[in-house]
């Protein structure tokens, strides 16, 4: 919203509608506001696989129409993304905790470290809502991706939550990056979360890498409103300390006894496509050494495929389009709900 603000586009200030939004919340919370709501319920039961935002979304919906709605999830506290991917510094996890109160104080029911095959459903629901996200990252297999350091992004984030939680890993299992170079592929959000977290572990660098070319900074004559500004993202991880650079094509991983010690890149370039298609990379034969002892692969996510499901079965947030927004997958879930109650209700 924000992006396309009045004031956004004709002074650069638009109206802080997230703060705005989140300042209310955190007044209702605050001044006691929202209570649990006393529900009827209809006889009919719903089970939710997964509590991302779509699951919670899902859920929170059908149980305020009175469904009996049981949420299953393989991890062993709710929230998805929102808890294990997220890091603490952009999203207190306590916000997640209070809401999932509310939640179980109207009556749904969370069954944790759960893990559903989506081919064998729990039996005695009238419908089923798949919201498993898009777990799958996508990886980089060049020369050299078995060597030691190499790691996708949320094997880093997800632990590092799960460490603020209270929980302990072997030394032989912490994705850490104290005292490393730290080099991350891959320019988005992800890769941003992977700057943050490494500065707060005491990385002794930070590097980000980016295959596609640097964007413009605050206007981008092609992609005028109302489509959305793509433009030089420089989030409060960046400001806080790392390299950043584009237009490197990743070669091979440099191992040094087993452990990754460098990545070799190569620049490229990116010629617009014929008739107006996508832009063609073109490689420039310059190629150099970032020298790095952990890799993180921020690179996004595989969509999901999933079996031929029942018509009682429904599938909502990431699961269904692939990678994408907190909010997406919240509205995407609400939908769902509204599906599922025309479905048991037809």
């Amino acid at each position: 919203c924000e992006k396309s603000c009045v004031l956004k586009l004709s002074m650069d200030s638009p109206v802080t509608i997230r703060e705005n939004e989140a300042a209310i919340a955190e007044a209702a919370f605050r001044e006691g506001y929202i209570s649990p709501r006393h529900i009827e319920r209809n006889g009919r039961k719903v089970a939710i696989i997964g509590a991302g935002p779509a699951g919670l979304a899902t859920a929170n919906q059908l149980n305020g129409k009175g469904y009996t709605v049981t949420v299953f999830d393989k991890n062993e506290a709710p929230g998805g993304l929102l808890r294990y991917g997220i890091p603490n510094f952009k999203l207190h996890k306590p916000i997640i905790d209070r809401r999932i109160r509310v939640m179980e104080e109207e009556g749904i029911h969370f069954k944790m470290n759960n893990d559903v095959d989506v081919r064998q459903l729990p039996e005695g629901f009238d419908a089923y809502c798949i919201c498993t996200g898009a777990p799958t990252a996508r990886d980089l297999p060049v020369p050299g991706r078995e060597l030691k350091g190499i790691h996708p992004a949320l094997d880093m984030l997800a632990q590092q939550n799960r460490i603020l939680a209270g929980m302990t890993f072997p030394k032989e299992q912490l994705v850490t990056a104290k005292g490393k170079k730290v080099l991350i592929i891959g320019g988005g959000d992800t890769g941003s979360d992977c700057i943050g977290t490494s500065n707060r572990q005491g990385a002794a660098s930070v590097t980000q890498i980016e295959i596609m070319p640097q964007p413009p900074v605050g206007q981008n004559p092609a992609t005028p409103w109302p489509q959305f500004p793509l433009v030089l993202k420089t989030t409060s991880s960046h400001e806080e300390g790392c390299s950043r650079r584009w237009s490197l094509a990743t070669h091979k991983f440099l191992g040094k006894n087993g452990k990754v010690c460098g990545v070799e890149v190569e620049q490229v370039e990116w010629i617009p496509g014929p008739d107006g298609g996508r832009p063609v990379m073109k490689p420039t034969g310059k190629v150099e050494v970032i020298e790095a002892d952990l890799v993180l692969l921020a690179m996004g996510f595989l969509k999901p495929e999933h079996p031929q499901f029942a018509e009682n079965v429904f599938v909502a947030g990431d699961a269904a389009s692939g990678a994408s927004l907190v909010v997406r997958a919240i509205a995407s879930g609400r939908k769902a709900a509204t599906d599922i109650d025309s479905y048991l209700n037809k």
